[in-house]
């Protein structure tokens, strides 16, 4: 069995740096089981970082339900659209972990406390929702454009988000205020606008989804 980290000899720029971490294969059967790479831990935590300082730009509170909006799930759209399924959904998962820790956000605190509040429903689909989107982008990858990709956020970012978020708002409030999130829709449809671009303008420069 070979080791995780093996030395190459640096003959040219594309063996550097010269300890290469390997592929990580977990076996779930003889026909399936998941590979993460030393390229998809890069774009995991660039993307979960992104999510992070997207969360730092201050929220805008709303009077009537006890959820502000926010930036943050521009970072899952993009993460989806951007990395696919897999990727996507873990840089996610990551994005969580960071969150439990207690990484500070401007828009909405942090610590395990944040996903028993109100908002902890639309927090807890934020892998889903990237993985949907992922799964989408990656079955239409090769007549991807900008409106499949604008309706796979819309399917993705704002029907499963709320599907999950919307219910878990009215256990704790009740469903006139749940159903006050109908206010964040705008705010969500231009975000949802901006990944479309984005994952089309990456796909034709530098895609990063079957490469």
């Amino acid at each position: 069995m070979s080791h995780p980290f093996s030395w190459r000899s640096p003959t040219n720029r594309s063996h550097f740096p010269a300890i290469v971490l390997q592929s990580y294969s977990f076996p779930m059967n003889s026909r399936n089981r998941i590979s993460i790479t030393n390229r998809d831990i890069v774009y995991i935590s660039l993307f979960a970082a992104i999510v992070i300082v997207l969360g730092l730009i201050p929220a805008i509170p709303l009077a009537f339900i006890p959820v502000p909006i926010t930036a943050r799930s521009l970072g899952l759209m993009l993460a989806g659209s951007l990395l696919g399924a897999k990727r996507g959904a873990w840089a996610m998962v990551l994005f969580l972990v960071l969150v439990a820790i207690g990484i500070p956000q401007a828009s909405g605190g942090s610590g395990l406390g944040v996903f028993l509040g109100p908002r902890g429903g639309f927090l807890l689909a934020f892998p889903l929702a990237a993985g949907v989107i992922g799964w989408l982008t990656e079955r239409f990858w090769q007549r991807l454009n900008v409106w499949n990709a604008f309706l796979f956020n819309v399917i993705g970012g704002i029907v499963v988000l709320y599907a999950i978020g919307v219910p878990w708002l009215a256990l704790g409030t009740n469903w006139t205020v749940a159903l006050s999130s109908i206010a964040f829709l705008p705010g969500d449809g231009i975000k949802a606008v901006i990944a479309a671009l984005t994952a089309v303008t990456i796909k034709r420069t530098y895609p990063l989804i079957r490469e």
